[in-house]
C-alpha cells in the first residue's frame, strides 16, 4: 500500500471474530426499536398536549428529557459497561422500555415527564448494543447506512400506525402502539451477539476516548446541533415565508422518503466515498437549503429543499461513525457516537429557542450557520492532522 493509501485508508480493520447475520440483524434491530419514539415524538406529545396531559411548553422538555436520558445511558454505558451477556441486557432494556411505554398511558405531568426520562434510559442502552457492533465492523458507514434506512422505514411505519390508532383511541393508542413495538425488541434481542471483544487500549489510557476522540465527539454534536437547531422550526419558517402549515407537513412527509434514499445511497457507497467530501457536500447543502428558507420559496422549492436537507442528512450519519474512528483508532469515541449525535440533537433546539422570537424566528438560520461553520472547521482539522496519529494509534490496536 502506498503512502497515498494509508493516508486516506478511512477506517482500520475490526477486532474479533465476524458477526453472523442474524447477529448483525439482531444488534441492528434493536438499535432500531430504541429509536421508534424518536421518529414519532410530535404525534405522539401533540396528543398528549391536546389531553391536557401536558402542556405546551412541556411538549420539549419531554423530547429533550428523553433525548439527553438516551445519550447520557448510550455514553455511560460506552465507558463503563463491559460488552457482555448482550442478549441479557437487550432483553431487560426492551421489557424495560415496554414497561416505561405502558406506565406513561397512565401519567400525566412531572410524572409522564419521568417516565419519557426512564423510557430514555432503556432506549440507550439498546442503542449501546447497536453501536458497539457498528463501531467494531471493518465498514462501519455501511453497517451505519442499513441502521439508518431501517430506522426511518420503522418509524414512517408506526407513524402510519400511530395516525390510524390516535384519532379512535387517543394518545393512549399510541402508547401502546409504541410499547408494541419495544416488546418485538425482545424477541429481537434473542438473536444478538453474546458479547463483543474488547477494544484496544493503550498503555496508561483507560476506558474513555483519548484527546482527538473527544474532540471528534465534539465536533459531531457541533455539527448535529446546526441542523437539528434548524429543523425543529420547519413549520414556522414555512408560515414566516408566506407558507401555509400544509407546505410544512408535506414537507415533512416527503423527507422521510429522500431520508431512505439518502441512507440507501451512503450503504451502497460505504467504503468508496471520503467521509470528509460528505461532509463539505452536506455543509454545503444545508446553506443552499437555508438560504433558500430565509426568503419567500414557491411551496414545491421549499418543499424540494428540506427534502435534499432529509437525504443528505441521512447520507452523512453513517459516516459520523468513521470520522471518529479515523480521529481515535481504538474506537473507542466510535462508541461514543451516537450519544454525541443525540446530545447534538438535543442541544440545537435548546439553543435555538435564545435566537428566535414569536414573530421572527430566522435568527435560526444564522445560528445553524454558525453552528455548521464551527463543526466542519473541526472536521477538517481532524482530516489533515490524523495521519500521525492514526498510524500510532493503528499500531497500538495492532499489539493490542
Amino acid at each position: 500500500m502506498t503512502e497515498s493509501q494509508l493516508r486516506d485508508h478511512l477506517v482500520h480493520e475490526a477486532e474479533g471474530p465476524p458477526f453472523t447475520p442474524i447477529e448483525a440483524a439482531a444488534a441492528i434491530g434493536v438499535g432500531v426499536v430504541s429509536l421508534m419514539a424518536i421518529g414519532v415524538v410530535p404525534v405522539l406529545l401533540g396528543a398528549l398536549a391536546e389531553e391536557h396531559r401536558l402542556s405546551q411548553s412541556a411538549i420539549g422538555l419531554a423530547a429533550m428529557l428523553e433525548l439527553l436520558s438516551m445519550g447520557l445511558t448510550t455514553g455511560l454505558a460506552g465507558m463503563a459497561l463491559k460488552p457482555r451477556r448482550l442478549i441479557a441486557w437487550g432483553v431487560g432494556a426492551s421489557l424495560a422500555l415496554t414497561g416505561a411505554d405502558l406506565v406513561a398511558t397512565l401519567a400525566a405531568g412531572p410524572w409522564l415527564l419521568a417516565a419519557r426520562a426512564g423510557a430514555g434510559a432503556a432506549e440507550g442502552v439498546l442503542l449501546w448494543i447497536t453501536v458497539g457492533m457498528i463501531a467494531r465492523t471493518a465498514t462501519p458507514e455501511r453497517w451505519a447506512g442499513i441502521f439508518f434506512t431501517t430506522q426511518v422505514i420503522a418509524q414512517f411505519v408506526l407513524a402510519v400506525v400511530l395516525g390510524a390508532v390516535i384519532p379512535i383511541w387517543g394518545a393512549n393508542g399510541g402508547l401502546v402502539a409504541l410499547a408494541g413495538s419495544a416488546a418485538l425488541g425482545v424477541v429481537i434481542a434473542l438473536g444478538a451477539p453474546k458479547a463483543y471483544p474488547p477494544l484496544p487500549v493503550a498503555p496508561g489510557e483507560g476506558g474513555a476516548p483519548p484527546p482527538r476522540g473527544w474532540f471528534a465527539l465534539a465536533v459531531t454534536l457541533v455539527y448535529v446541533a446546526a441542523g437539528g437547531a434548524v429543523a425543529v422550526y420547519l413549520q414556522p419558517l414555512a408560515r414566516e415565508a408566506g407558507l401555509d402549515g400544509g407546505v410544512a407537513r408535506t414537507a415533512l412527509s416527503l423527507s422521510l422518503a429522500a431520508q431512505v434514499a439518502g441512507g440507501a445511497a451512503a450503504t451502497a457507497l460505504a467504503g468508496r466515498v471520503r467521509y470528509f467530501t460528505v461532509f463539505l457536500m452536506t455543509s454545503a447543502t444545508s446553506l443552499t437549503v437555508w438560504w433558500i428558507f430565509s426568503g419567500h420559496p414557491a411551496a414545491w422549492l421549499f418543499i424540494g429543499a428540506n427534502m435534499a436537507s432529509g437525504l443528505m442528512a441521512l447520507f452523512l450519519g453513517p459516516f459520523i461513525v468513521p470520522m471518529t474512528i479515523d480521529a481515535d483508532p481504538s474506537r473507542r469515541a466510535g462508541m461514543q457516537s451516537g450519544a454525541a449525535q443525540l446530545f447534538g440533537g438535543a442541544l440545537g433546539p435548546l439553543l435555538a429557542a435564545f435566537v428566535v422570537g414569536d414573530r421572527d424566528v430566522h435568527g435560526v438560520l444564522w445560528l445553524g450557520v454558525a453552528l455548521l461553520f464551527v463543526g466542519t472547521a473541526g472536521v477538517a482539522w481532524l482530516r489533515f492532522t490524523s495521519r500521525p496519529n492514526a498510524t500510532r494509534l493503528a499500531s497500538v490496536s495492532r499489539e493490542a
